[in-house]
């Protein structure tokens, strides 16, 4: 990446050296060459170092401001190109296509659900289709209009300009909060878009050499296309595969790491989507992790996708930034006059830009008009209008652009251009997206929500396990371990309840009482370990061991405690209740008057407490929930058998049926 001129050639470094001594040359112990060489690889090494630790600040003190990271990694990127003392640094399109370009794509495929991605493949399609051919068509005109070009480079630019980015609308999307359902149609546009445009790229280049028909370029999409999904399938399947018969985490780690090159690889060789061949593997491998791999190798999957995912995202948008300088520079050298050079470029920003929202609402009217609703209902026009604003352009419009042919004319302002698509849409819209989803009153994933539907879900869990306990149980199972299953997983349920419905006085619940009391536990206990381990008295393995089984106990507890804290933070109230079929819930009232408005009857009468109280919704009986020491709720519930109670919180609505086990 950096250019640098070095002659390491074995013979050149013979000649450099006297040998009157008779010694050979191969038996000196430095030689100029070798010199020359470890400085080459302490300079890269620094390099390294420093761009790692810039990302790293950088991504840091983004979140501190508050501000999406690719955002300041981009300034900084810009501001530093400018300093003397950072040397230039150039992307290539092979390491960006190759090297960025299918970690980034696969870590985000497999995160992306299967089941959303088709539950929206019409939007998606429309998008990262439909909108990259438009974008194309769009924008070639208007660079031809614009500049002394011939109509395949202009089509060409259209093509590098086309794809919005994957890194950038994810990265964006999660600072912002945006609605669950725009960010699955951003995220699954922005993994097959980079196939269209690639495919609409390398058909413009080919123009400058033969004019294609319109069959052929068709043809030539349907094999990309169509090979692209027919590797991943294939990729998807042998992988799943040899995955099953992994039980090493480190292993199957090691085989994610290389599924997207496995993957990239073969597609491009047989000259079909890699793109398209990465994002299949990931997709239809994710969907399958829950049953192709261990626990421990979806935990260790996900730490390492994590880490890889970080430094290169941000290390694409410092790198963005970087270019500034040097292709500044090469402008300097055009033919073209800067009143062209500048009419041209705003001209295509402003296409960029205005195509997408020309793009996105007619065709979603025409699509509901001509194809009926979408399953998951139609989306929003607030919707539809962050989804329009929302196309940065990011790493692959600059790489692309490098692919275009040395000879191209003009090459260096349409290198120039790509760049101020990709800063401008990143500077631009992505700075003002936040302000956008805020001004239309868009709401994000409500926590609350999100929590009540956990803790439904681990109660059904719970309630299978228990069911599996029961029908695996032999008499001569010990009852002190038959107890102690039963209480673990029952002590998970409650600590998802125990998040909802917080009192306005915060006071310790079970759960969090039993997280301070074990982790002072822990901490007595690792420092014996670390006691035993200064004195030498055991095997270092053996202490290994032990503190791997304390750091897994110790990570679930900050797990959860994190998850709590956020919990309140955000005032885990429910508002509206989700739906249900359940007969009991569908015929039981919304609202009843309470025997005992000031809590738990029994509680009251006893003297005892509760943590949360529950309103029976037959009766009018108030009883605590099973977070309590007495759980006069459910004890109400067997001696009465009235299915349905109602959140006694304020500002809950929610209902639960103990006949069903449904939330309603």
């Amino acid at each position: 990446m950096r250019r640098q001129t070095l002659q390491c050639a074995h013979t050149s470094a013979e000649s450099a050296v006297h040998t009157s001594d008779g010694i050979s040359p191969g038996r000196i112990p430095r030689t100029a060459w070798g010199l020359a060489c470890d400085t080459v690889r302490v300079h890269i090494a620094i390099e390294v170092v420093v761009l790692v630790a810039v990302v790293a600040a950088g991504a840091a003190l983004a979140r501190r401001l508050g501000i999406p990271a690719p955002l300041l990694l981009v300034t900084v990127g810009v501001a530093a190109s400018y300093l003397p003392f950072v040397p230039r640094v150039e992307l290539s399109a092979e390491v960006v296509l190759v090297g960025f370009l299918p970690p980034l794509l696969y870590s985000a495929a497999i995160r992306t659900s299967l089941i959303d991605f088709t539950k929206h493949r019409r939007s998606i399609g429309l998008l990262s289709v439909g909108l990259v051919i438009f974008t194309t068509i769009g924008v070639g005109l208007v660079a031809y209009w614009l500049l002394p070009i011939p109509l395949w480079a202009a089509a060409a630019i259209g093509a590098v300009v086309a794809p919005p980015d994957a890194v950038a609308a994810t990265a964006i999307a999660r600072k912002v909060g945006m609605p669950r359902r725009v960010v699955t149609i951003l995220e699954g546009e922005s993994l097959v878009n980079d196939a269209t445009a690639l495919v609409c790229l390398r058909t413009a280049i080919a123009a400058a050499v033969i004019t294609p028909t319109a069959m052929e370029v068709g043809l030539d999409f349907l094999r990309a296309a169509g090979g692209g999904l027919v590797v991943g399938v294939v990729v998807a399947i042998v992988l799943a595969k040899v995955r099953r018969r992994f039980t090493d985490p480190v292993l199957d780690t090691t085989l994610s790491l290389t599924a997207p090159f496995i993957a990239y690889i073969p597609a491009e060789e047989l000259h079909a989507s890699g793109v398209l061949a990465v994002v299949v593997t990931g997709l239809l491998l994710g969907h399958k992790s829950i049953v192709v791999q261990s626990a421990a190798s979806r935990m260790s999957e996900r730490t390492n996708w994590r880490t890889v995912e970080f430094l290169l995202e941000n290390t694409v948008f410092l790198l963005i930034g970087l270019q500034t300088r040097w292709i500044l520079e090469d402008l300097s050298a055009s033919t073209l006059s800067a009143q062209t050079i500048t009419l041209a470029t705003i001209g295509i920003f402003a296409a960029v830009v205005l195509l997408r929202p020309i793009w996105v609402f007619p065709t979603t009217i025409l699509s509901r008009a001509v194809l009926g609703r979408s399953r998951p209902g139609p989306v929003p026009l607030k919707a539809l209008a962050v989804v329009s604003w929302a196309g940065m352009r990011g790493v692959v419009t600059l790489a692309a652009v490098f692919v275009l042919p040395e000879e191209t004319p003009h090459r260096e302002v349409l290198v120039f251009i790509a760049l101020v698509v990709t800063a401008g849409t990143l500077l631009l819209q992505g700075s003002t997206l936040p302000w956008l989803v805020r001004r239309l009153g868009l709401p994000g994933p409500d926590p609350a929500e999100d929590a009540l539907q956990e803790a439904a879900v681990l109660q059904g869990a719970h309630r299978a396990a228990v069911e599996e306990l029961d029908r695996i149980l032999k008499p001569e199972d010990p009852e002190p371990v038959v107890k102690l299953l039963r209480q673990r997983g029952e002590a998970r349920t409650l600590a998802a309840w125990e998040r909802l419905g917080r009192p306005e006085t915060e006071y310790e619940t079970p759960s969090e009482a039993y997280r301070r009391l074990r982790t002072a536990m822990l901490q007595a206990e690792r420092a014996h370990i670390l006691k035993v381990r200064d004195e030498g008295l055991v095997a270092d393995e053996v202490l290994q061991r032990a503190q791997i089984a304390l750091d897994i106990e110790e990570s679930t507890l900050e797990r959860a405690e994190a998850d709590d804290v956020g919990g309140q933070s955000e005032n885990l109230r429910i508002q509206t209740p989700p739906g249900g079929d359940c007969e009991h819930l569908a015929e039981a009232p919304c609202v009843l008057t309470p025997n005992t408005p000031d809590g738990c009857e029994e509680c009251l009468r006893d003297g005892t407490t509760w943590v949360h109280l529950r309103l029976c919704l037959h009766c009018g009986h108030v009883g605590c929930c099973d977070s309590s020491p007495q759980r006069h709720a459910t004890r109400h519930f067997h001696e009465s058998t009235h299915p349905v109670m109602r959140s006694f919180e304020p500002g809950e609505t929610w209902r639960w049926c103990f006949v069903d086990e449904q939330l309603g």
